[in-house]
């Protein structure tokens, strides 16, 4: 039996043009393309046309096929001796569960490569005019999912000490429980006055920015009718957001 394949690309952060060389390169060549729901389907229009586009995109409330059906999905085309490109929104190792996809093609000898993207961490605030460092007010930044840090009952989040170990926290799918996690920043001495931005489909055309403060983003959030996908910045770099909005102009 002769394998295929896999390779794990990031197909960046929304703009189709974020897309690596060596990503489209793949995709150019692939026999199959696992893609989600994040991916602008233009940038399909690249693919084989003979190629197989299978969706498997998931929603916070609907998810097409579960995980564990995607990783079978993987092994099985290899397995057809097929190239198999796995197109994973922003980089497939940050927040997308690509490590527990490469791990799955490794536990069964499935040849894999990873092909990393750019990630919706630093890219969609940079599109919104914010630089996630700066040498006057920011040399470090942290990301976390927005998902498990709601978990109430089962904190994986040391929020007392995430808050003054970074300059800049950057949180990924946290728009729907925005709520709990401006509480759990206060609750750990951040100071209400704490720029925010939170962005939600960032580099696309649909980019929207909203920003306050940790004391009435929640307000604004509410009022302004935000969906995601969003990117939540926190920190004084927030504050480059006036002069540096290059793209909203």
């Amino acid at each position: 039996m002769t394998l295929g394949k896999v390779y794990l690309v990031g197909a960046g952060p929304g703009d189709p043009g974020l897309i690596t060389v060596k990503g489209l390169a793949c995709l150019k060549e692939a026999d199959v393309v696992v893609y989600d729901r994040l991916v602008d389907e233009t940038i399909l229009e690249n693919a084989r046309p003979d190629a197989e586009k299978i969706y498997v995109g998931k929603a916070s409330d609907h998810h097409t096929l579960e995980q564990g059906l995607i990783n079978q999905l993987l092994i099985q085309r290899s397995r057809e001796g097929k190239t198999v490109v796995r197109l994973k929104g922003g980089d497939p190792f940050v927040l997308g569960r690509g490590g527990e996809e490469a791990k799955a093609l490794a536990d069964h000898g499935i040849p894999f490569e990873v092909v990393p993207g750019v990630s919706s961490a630093v890219a969609v605030p940079a599109y919104a005019g914010i630089p996630v460092t700066h040498r006057e007010v920011a040399s470090s930044f942290t990301v976390v999912t927005g998902h498990k840090a709601s978990d109430v009952s089962k904190p994986n989040i040391a929020w007392d000490k995430l808050a003054a170990a970074t300059d800049t926290l950057v949180i990924l799918m946290g728009l729907g429980n925005i709520a709990h996690l401006v509480d759990q920043l206060l609750k750990s001495n951040k100071p209400p006055s704490t720029p925010v931005a939170v962005i939600t489909h960032g580099t696309t055309s649909r980019q929207r920015c909203v920003t306050g403060t940790l004391q009435d983003i929640v307000s604004k959030v509410k009022s302004e009718d935000l969906k995601p996908p969003s990117v939540l910045v926190i920190g004084d770099v927030v504050r480059f957001r006036n002069d540096l909005r290059w793209f909203d102009r």
